[in-house]
């Protein structure tokens, strides 16, 4: 084998791997996008989850206090006040 030959074996060989390490690169790029979206999805899904455990929290203590002997009146301003507490619980975690 002649040493062109060699060297022309040896580009060819170096043109493939830079086509394959192009490649490579991109489905790694895709691979972080698609991650990152994931990240975010799920990062999501937590804050949603967060959110619902404390209206189901204030729904328990709203239905526990309804099973007291409490005015009516009482009643609603603290079911209120547990409102306006997850709206800024809401709030904070939206930041």
């Amino acid at each position: 084998m002649s040493t062109a030959s060699q060297l022309n074996n040896v580009i060819d060989k170096t043109r493939r791997l830079i086509e394959l390490c192009a490649a490579l690169q991109e489905e790694n790029d895709l691979l972080k996008l698609e991650n990152e979206s994931l990240v975010v999805a799920l990062n999501a899904s937590k804050n949603k989850t967060k959110e619902l455990d404390e209206k189901m929290r204030a729904v328990k203590l709203a239905k526990s206090f309804s099973e007291t002997n409490e005015k009516s009146v009482d009643i609603k301003q603290k079911i209120n006040e547990f409102v306006q507490e997850i709206d800024k619980c809401i709030v904070l975690l939206k930041k």
